[in-house]
C-alpha cells in the first residue's frame, strides 16, 4: 500500500484536553507509536485559524497520521483558542497570537505531565510565530518552522534565539507567498546556528504528496534521523 494522501497508519490515538492558565479548555489529540516508546515528541502549532488553519491542517494531520509508525514519534496536535475542527472547538477566542502564549504553555505542561521525551515545537505559518515568540519559555530540544511569515514575530523575537542552546530548523518554500529564501536568510541571520532549508518549488501550503514527503523527511531528519529514509509503502503484516 502506497503511503500518500489521507492514509492513517497504525498508532495509539487519544483524544485529549488541555487546560490553560486563563481557564480555557483546548481540544486535541495525542498520537503515539503503537508498540514502542517514542524517540521524541512533536508539539504542533497550526496555521492561522482566521484563514482556515486548525489541528487538521494537512501537514500536521499527516505528521500525526504517519510519523508515529514511520519514525517512532509522539505527535501532539490541538486547536488553539477559538479554533474548530472535527475534534471539537477550543474555548475562548482568537487573540492574534497574544493570549495564545497560554495555549503553547498548556501543551508543554501536558508534555511534562505525561513524561513525553525530547519535545520539539513544530510550527506552520502562524504556528511559527507562536514558536518564535513563546518557545524560549519552555524546555524544548528544538523548533521547526514551516513557511514562517514573520508577521507577528519581530526581529527581536528572532534574535533572542541566538542565545538559546536549542536547534532551530527553518523550511522556506521557494515560491512562498510571504517570505522567500533570500529574505529569510537575511531575517534569520540573527540566529547563527539556525539551519535554513530552501525548498525548490515549494509553496506556502505545501500542497501535493511530493511536498508533504519533503516536509516530513526534513522533520524526521532533525528529530530522529535514524528513522530515515521514510518508507513510501506500508505492509500490514
Amino acid at each position: 500500500m502506497e503511503i500518500r494522501g489521507p492514509i492513517e497508519l497504525p498508532a495509539l490515538r487519544e483524544d485529549i484536553v488541555l487546560e490553560t492558565a486563563d481557564d480555557l479548555t483546548l481540544v486535541g489529540e495525542l498520537a503515539m507509536p503503537e508498540s514502542s516508546a517514542p524517540a521524541a515528541t512533536l508539539v504542533t502549532l497550526h496555521p492561522l485559524p482566521t484563514a482556515g488553519g486548525f489541528m487538521d491542517s494537512h501537514i500536521i494531520r499527516k505528521a500525526a497520521a504517519r510519523l508515529p509508525a514511520l519514525a517512532d514519534l509522539a505527535v501532539l496536535r490541538f486547536n488553539t483558542r477559538g479554533t474548530t475542527s472535527p475534534r471539537g472547538t477550543s474555548g475562548g477566542a482568537f487573540d492574534g497570537g497574544a493570549a495564545e502564549q497560554f495555549d503553547v504553555a498548556a501543551a508543554m505542561e501536558f508534555v511534562r505531565e505525561r513524561g513525553l521525551p525530547r519535545p520539539w515545537l513544530l510550527g506552520w505559518s502562524f504556528g511559527t510565530e507562536l514558536a518564535l515568540k513563546y518557545g524560549r519559555e519552555h524546555d524544548v530540544e528544538g523548533i521547526i518552522l514551516l513557511s514562517p511569515p514573520l508577521h507577528r514575530a519581530t526581529d527581536s523575537d528572532v534574535a533572542a534565539w541566538a542565545g538559546v542552546d536549542v536547534e532551530v530548523v527553518v523550511l522556506v518554500p521557494e515560491l512562498d507567498d510571504y517570505l522567500r529564501p533570500a529574505e529569510a536568510r537575511e531575517r534569520f541571520a540573527a540566529i547563527p546556528h539556525a539551519k535554513l532549508i530552501a525548498v525548490e518549488g515549494g509553496k506556502h501550503l505545501w500542497v501535493g504528496e511530493s511536498q508533504t514527503r519533503r516536509v516530513l523527511t526534513e522533520i524526521v531528519a532533525a528529530v530522529n534521523p535514524a528513522a530515515l529514509p521514510l518508507p513510501t509503502e506500508w505492509s500490514a503484516v
